[in-house]
């Protein structure tokens, strides 16, 4: 063991976390001196319930005993699972017609956003189980391997689908599927897999009429330029205006009402607006080199479940990153998946750093 971490990927999470301070800090602003009178409250209030708890957690994962961490995990993946349906109770609160925030006092924290890290990890463990340093076994049994992650993953779409919270189920689903199939299990069962989850979505699709008119906006957009196509029309606009140097910070105009959720799903476009083309492609070209990064950890790394949680980690925050920036480019469907360590909010911002945090660990175990 090296002992020490590797600082390429600490690099490239500090320099993601800096540039999302920068720009949400003049995202923010005019909606802070509005609503509080104060231009920094919601940049502060990022730093004080997002970043700095996110680092602390990160610091305690890093310094965990993985082996610790594989014993207990099972039982934080239930706790989580638990709070996932405590969000149904009077402890729930609900913005947007959605339901996926818990309230303790003047706290607010969104249980799925932590669940993504659990789970993943708890796979891997499951995944990797009565398996000694080096082997995968490449047969096991119908019931000992698919039916009960079809059970896991059923237990959990039921709660996210009814928050309704289907970008995370989605990232989820994709993660999970490809722990899955890295771990060596047959082949058909990585096909049964895909199968359902191609039904399971265009039965999700049909339930739901907005969700039909987000993939029929996204296959047209001028389908509904003032309703659902309004976004990424504004989207597109920001990013266009921004040019090869960009407008430069604080100048963006679509911030100021034209564009929805400026400080969350659609500050890739705000960004791209004041930074231009070069601030765009640096930011995406952070998110390729924190995953080239992880899944060089997870290649160099022995034991099988340090391997697949190494994957699951860079899998599940690239995944969120591509959606997020594909949805405003105009290349995915609208999802209101946030920009990992760029978007405001606190609990994905510490479900990432904490991911970070083990994913750090796991590297100084090369």
């Amino acid at each position: 063991m090296r002992k020490k971490p590797d600082y390429f990927l600490v690099a490239i999470v500090l320099s993601l976390i800096f540039l999302g301070i920068l720009i949400l800090a003049s995202v923010s602003s005019p909606f802070s001196q509005e609503k509080f009178g104060h231009p920094s409250y919601f940049l502060f209030h990022q730093i004080g319930l997002g970043i700095l708890p996110g680092i602390g957690l990160g610091f305690l994962a890093f310094f965990c005993p993985l082996t610790f961490l594989r014993k207990w995990i099972p039982i934080i993946f239930l706790i989580n699972l638990l709070l996932l349906i405590l969000v149904f109770s009077p402890l729930g609160a609900s913005f947007g017609g959605a339901t996926r925030w818990l309230k303790f006092g003047p706290i607010f924290f969104q249980p799925s956003e932590f669940l993504k890290l659990s789970f993943l990890v708890y796979l891997a463990a499951w995944l990797a189980r009565d398996r000694a340093p080096g082997q995968i076994k490449k047969k096991k049994e119908f019931n000992q391997n698919l039916v009960p992650f079809l059970v896991m993953i059923g237990i959990i779409s039921l709660g996210l689908i009814f928050q309704p919270d289907i970008s995370t189920l989605g990232v989820l689903v994709i993660c999970a599927g490809v722990l899955y199939f890295l771990a060596k299990t047959p082949l058909w069962h990585s096909l049964v897999l895909f199968l359902i989850g191609i039904s399971s979505l265009i039965a999700l699709i049909k339930v739901a009429p907005y969700r039909m008119a987000r993939i029929l906006v996204f296959l047209d957009p001028q389908t509904d330029p003032l309703g659902i196509g309004y976004q990424i029309k504004q989207a597109l606009i920001a990013i266009g205006s921004g040019g090869i140097l960009g407008l430069g910070l604080g100048l963006s105009q679509q911030k100021f009402g034209f564009l929805p959720q400026p400080m969350s799903d659609s500050i890739f476009a705000v960004f791209a607006e004041e930074s231009g083309f070069l601030g765009a492609t640096l930011l995406i070209s952070l998110f390729f080199l924190f995953l080239f990064r992880g899944i060089q950890i997870s290649k160099k790394v022995n034991d099988n479940f340090l391997k697949l949680s190494a994957v699951g980690i860079c899998c599940w925050i690239s995944l969120q990153a591509l959606i997020n920036i594909g949805s405003m480019i105009g290349i995915l469907p609208l999802s209101g998946t946030p920009l990992p360590f760029i978007s405001y909010g606190g609990s994905h911002l510490i479900a990432e750093l904490t991911g970070v945090g083990i994913l750090l660990n796991i590297s100084k175990n090369l």
